[in-house]
């Protein structure tokens, strides 16, 4: 199991600093990516990134990045919310792990999908996600019609 290196008391020192700029990171590539501002969240991600999305391959680096969230955008995906639930840190290295929820409009058909994600961080001058996956709730046989979670607008 991953623990953060301790510096003095508890809830002091570097990691609680890094658990706040990361947690506010994490908000920033929501508000980016809700409003279509792509380029500014594939910016979050380091140079050499891995991007993991579920029954996808994965895309590395920022432009892919960048035209990996494009394309989700494009396919209806809006309004997504990210829920930091922990973040261990050490001196340069954080591990993130939280729910999210995105609404995903199809046509006259909008679902809501609900999860958890895991992001690996690491201090490269600033904070940067270095790997990012994430794992829906739903089913696959959910995910593939209209049911569960979904209505018609």
């Amino acid at each position: 199991m991953y623990r953060a290196l301790a510096f003095g008391a508890p809830g002091s020192g570097p990691s609680k600093d890094s658990e706040s700029t990361i947690r506010g990171l994490t908000q920033d590539f929501c508000t980016a990516f809700n409003t279509g501002n792509y380029d500014q969240a594939a910016a979050l991600f380091a140079p050499d990134a891995l991007f993991m999305p579920p029954q996808r391959e994965w895309s590395q680096g920022t432009k892919a990045i960048e035209r990996t969230l494009r394309q989700f955008g494009d396919t209806g995906y809006e309004n997504l919310r990210l829920d930091t639930v922990r973040v261990d840190a050490s001196t340069d290295t954080a591990i993130e792990t939280g729910l999210y929820t995105v609404v995903i409009r199809r046509g006259t058909i909008i679902m809501t999908d609900r999860g958890k994600y895991l992001r690996a961080w690491r201090r490269l001058g600033a904070w940067r996600i270095i790997a990012d996956c994430w794992s829906s709730n739903l089913s696959l046989a959910d995910a593939a019609q209209p049911g569960a979670g979904a209505k018609v607008a």
